[in-house]
């Protein structure tokens, strides 16, 4: 079986660069790390540094060891983190997956709290719903972020937070001719970006304009909010999407929101499950009640 006690010495040395320094950091003798070192080289039957003046330089080997150990010792401080035993110089760290379609800049709102603490490591995944929900069923994420409800199951009792709400509006490039009109002029004679079918922007828009008996000209459909963004930058007619999603270029003035859509809204939600350990850093983000969906 592996040692973990000679991975580690040589984890230790290999971020250190130097054996030298890495004896004296960790307050552990040179001769002993060097002899570890040397034991899982030949247990591994491959040389894992080589010198280069007074450095120690990784091989090909040394770098593939080094890619698991990294793996694994980012492993050891999760376990020790989710039962609150991370001594004061190990990262406590999140793991967060997000629908790939989401708004970055929602997600960055939600997730501000730990990205702006330098003692916290989060770990951003991004994919479909049926996969991010896998994910948290596998303990691979501690919360997934949504603007789709999960499915209901009997199996899997969801725990959904509403995190915030965002108004949908017609937004476009400036353009004096547009401040006066109503919205639904603005509808029936502007070309329109809009999210893809599968939206739930999309389906309240439909039922929008299906109540105003609107005919309206969309002259593209697109299912990923950053792009949406930019083709809202560069396309001459109006999109159809929530603020926040372009939240800078409304402040510099490059975009203007021309009118809000009733009725017609964007919830963004937080999924857990019910744990009986569950990730502390969870404490920093979520409300603080939540309900089973």
């Amino acid at each position: 079986m592996l040692n973990y006690h000679h991975l580690r010495y040589f984890w230790i040395v290999a971020h250190e660069g130097n054996l030298t320094r890495a004896a004296r950091k960790h307050n552990i003798a040179q001769s002993a790390l060097s002899m570890q070192i040397s034991a899982l080289e030949e247990y591994l039957g491959q040389p894992l540094f080589e010198r280069v003046g007074r450095r120690l330089v990784l091989t090909e080997a040394g770098h593939i060891a080094l890619d698991f150990a990294d793996a694994i010792f980012a492993k050891g401080d999760e376990l020790l983190g989710t039962f609150g035993r991370l001594s004061a110089n190990q990262q406590p760290v999140l793991r967060a997956g997000a629908l790939a379609t989401l708004s970055r800049n929602f997600q960055l709102r939600f997730l501000r709290p730990l990205l702006r603490d330098g003692d916290v490591k989060l770990i951003i995944h991004s994919g479909t719903l049926d996969e991010l929900l896998s994910g948290l069923k596998l303990y691979e994420l501690d919360v997934v972020l949504s603007d789709i409800p999960p499915p209901r199951d009997q199996s899997t009792p969801w725990i959904v937070q509403v995190i915030d709400t965002q108004p949908v509006g017609l937004i476009g490039r400036p353009d004096p001719a547009r401040y006066q009109m109503p919205f639904e002029v603005l509808l029936q004679r502007e070309p329109l970006v809009v999210p893809a079918p599968e939206s739930t922007i999309r389906v309240g828009f439909d039922a929008l304009i299906h109540r105003l008996g609107i005919q309206p000209r969309i002259v593209a459909e697109v299912d990923d909010m950053a792009m949406l963004r930019l083709v809202a930058r560069e396309h001459n007619g109006l999109a159809v999407l929530p603020p926040i999603v372009v939240n800078d270029e409304l402040e510099s003035g490059i975009l203007v929101e021309y009118a809000r859509l009733p009725d017609l809204a964007e919830t963004f939600c937080a999924i857990t499950l019910a744990r009986r350990f569950p990730n502390p850093l969870l404490n920093r983000i979520l409300p603080k009640h939540t309900a089973p969906d």
